[in-house]
């Protein structure tokens, strides 16, 4: 009885064994499979890139226009001054806050955008969006704490009066500012107007640009 059940199980596994070399993946197989993997990998990498940035570049767009609006807010608390401080030499940006008896001192940190591929620009778009500049362009750069005032280099503000409202530099209330930024496949803007409306905005990098608000 044992040796032939020791038969039984010894045939059992040698039909195991060859049922698995038949059933295994030729070296033709495995070469379609490695080649559909690499058409695959082809296609989504470029895609997932393309997300990326675009996540990348909207991320940075609300960010800023949050910054705006934080910047409105505190100047009404502060019965101040604020103002969004834009650096282009490093592509970053922070809030300032000037009192009746201290000059322009920044408020917290320094925010960068967050890929080298990203800059402060509008590339070959002519046209702002509808019903805020009347040319488009950065916002004015920002001024020093010397007296009187100078423009400083390579920078751009949003300043906004103790009401909360957009001011230019005469103190004047003004609907003009806005600021942009791109990664070149496409365009964001964040427009401040007149009544201290902020709108972010985004369109693709052309001539006659789709303003489309976000």
């Amino acid at each position: 009885m044992r040796s032939r059940f020791r038969s039984t199980c010894s045939t059992r596994r040698r039909e195991a064994g060859d049922s698995l070399v038949e059933g295994g993946f030729s070296l033709l197989e495995l070469l379609v499979v490695v080649g559909l993997t690499a058409v695959i990998s082809a296609i989504a990498v470029p895609m997932m890139s393309n997300n990326l940035g675009y996540l990348r570049l909207s991320g940075d767009a609300r960010s800023l226009s949050n910054a705006t609006s934080l910047a409105r807010m505190q100047a009404a608390s502060s019965f101040g001054q604020t103002r969004v401080y834009l650096d282009f030499s490093v592509n970053g940006y922070h809030i300032e806050i000037k009192t009746p008896t201290s000059p322009w001192t920044a408020q917290g940190g320094v925010s960068y955008l967050s890929s080298v591929a990203e800059s402060y620009g509008f590339g070959v778009v002519s046209a702002a969006p509808p019903n805020t500049q009347t040319t488009i362009g950065q916002a004015p750069p920002c001024l020093n704490n010397a007296s009187p005032a100078l423009p400083i280099a390579n920078t751009a503000c949003i300043v906004f009066n103790s009401r909360g409202i957009p001011i230019d530099a005469t103190g004047a209330p003004t609907g003009a500012y806005a600021v942009y930024l791109t990664d070149g496949v496409a365009v964001y803007g964040v427009t401040v107007s007149a009544t201290s409306t902020i709108r972010l905005w985004r369109t693709n990098p052309s001539v006659i640009p789709s303003w489309v608000q976000q």
